[in-house]
């Protein structure tokens, strides 16, 4: 391929190697979109079988392939798709579960509706154990699907497009969900909120985060399932996942106040003083205030607001000072010495509080961990 693709297909994975198999076979055998694609398949950190499967599909494959992984370090599916996307050069990204075969027009469907400013969400039909034995790649067309696909679940992921387009129409502020391992993006949009956000370590939440920044951004999130699905093919749970939703070990980081649109630790580490502050006029006339300047490096390299024409990301108030919230912002911040009285307005408004004169961590690592 001479010229940039349309679209990158990003593959995760991790020790399925004949899941991934079926999966780029499906990918081989997509229709109407040759020479439009490439094939980025990221690991996090499987073993050799893995690998061989990759090398085998890329030598006889229809498109560029890329192969990424490193040592596994724990359930880190964030930092996975991401080390995808960084490797990745089309116009648009897909990402896909490497666990989850594609019909042959999967592809085409993504590229025919996806624009700028726009996702498409998707999800899979679950197959059980048994069809999942029996399953045929080469064998995908629209009669094989509909006959593999218990009518339970048609019946359910066409209730879950008629839910996911209505909330799109009444602009819902948190709905329709991106749903991870089936959905595409384009990929100035993905880079615009700096991709998945790699504080998410363990199952779950990271791509219901990824989905909620995208929104803020301006990115209108849509459903693709009247036109495609994918096919999940049976394997046992993944052990970090939890029964219930609310007892994945990232609920608590999910549910924060304060979510800055554009992550810290995605496709580029971002420091504090990167961040777009609007720094309260007396900073500098308090201790806690100092202490906070020095963190950031105001007065050197931290931006004050507006002053690049960027978003206000953090608004800082300080106390002692006579300062309050002074517009929008993704994340109030009060730094407070001791408590602070509950008459004051900015406590009751402020998305996160650090007492700077509390004992443990220096300041500017627990402003690092709560921004």
């Amino acid at each position: 391929m001479t010229s940039r693709p349309d679209v990158s297909l990003v593959v995760n994975t991790f020790e399925k190697p004949a899941h991934l198999a079926a999966v780029l076979e499906s990918i081989a055998r997509q229709e109407g979109v040759a020479g439009r694609f490439e094939v980025i398949v990221s690991d996090d950190g499987s073993g050799a079988a893995t690998r061989d499967v990759v090398e085998s599909f890329a030598a006889r494959a229809p498109c560029p392939v890329a192969f990424s992984t490193r040592a596994h370090d724990g359930f880190r599916l964030a930092r996975t798709r991401n080390e995808g996307a960084r490797l990745a050069v089309g116009r648009a990204l897909v990402f896909l579960d490497g666990d989850c075969v594609l019909p042959p027009d999967h592809v085409a469907a993504h590229l025919e509706r996806l624009r700028p400013g726009r996702a498409l969400l998707g999800f899979c039909a679950r197959l059980d154990e048994a069809t999942s034995r029996r399953l045929d790649v080469a064998d995908l067309g629209p009669r094989t699907v509909r006959r593999l696909v218990p009518p339970a679940e048609r019946a359910a992921l066409a209730a879950r497009h008629r839910r996911m387009a209505w909330h799109a129409a009444i602009r819902h502020p948190t709905k329709p969900r991106l749903a991870g391992g089936n959905f595409s993006v384009w990929r100035d949009d993905f880079a615009r909120v700096n991709g998945f956000d790699e504080r998410f370590v363990g199952w779950g939440q990271e791509d219901d985060d990824l989905g909620l920044r995208l929104r803020a951004a301006g990115v209108r999130l849509d459903s693709i399932l009247d036109r495609t699905y994918s096919l999940h093919v049976w394997h046992p749970t993944d052990p970090s996942a939890t029964p219930r939703w609310r007892d994945g070990a990232n609920v608590a980081y999910f549910g924060r106040r304060g979510r800055l649109t554009v992550c810290r630790e995605g496709l580029v580490r971002r420091s504090l003083a990167d961040l777009a502050w609007r720094l309260p006029d007396d900073l500098v006339t308090t201790a806690a205030g100092r202490a906070v300047a020095d963190a950031i490096g105001a007065g050197s390299r931290a931006r004050a607001a507006g002053a690049d024409g960027r978003p206000v990301e953090v608004d800082l108030v300080v106390r002692p000072g006579s300062g309050g919230f002074r517009g929008p912002a993704d994340c109030r911040l009060l730094v407070a010495t001791g408590d602070v009285p509950r008459t004051d307005r900015a406590a009751r408004l402020a998305d996160v509080v650090i007492d700077a004169a509390a004992a443990g961590e220096p300041l500017d690592r627990r402003l690092d961990a709560a921004v």
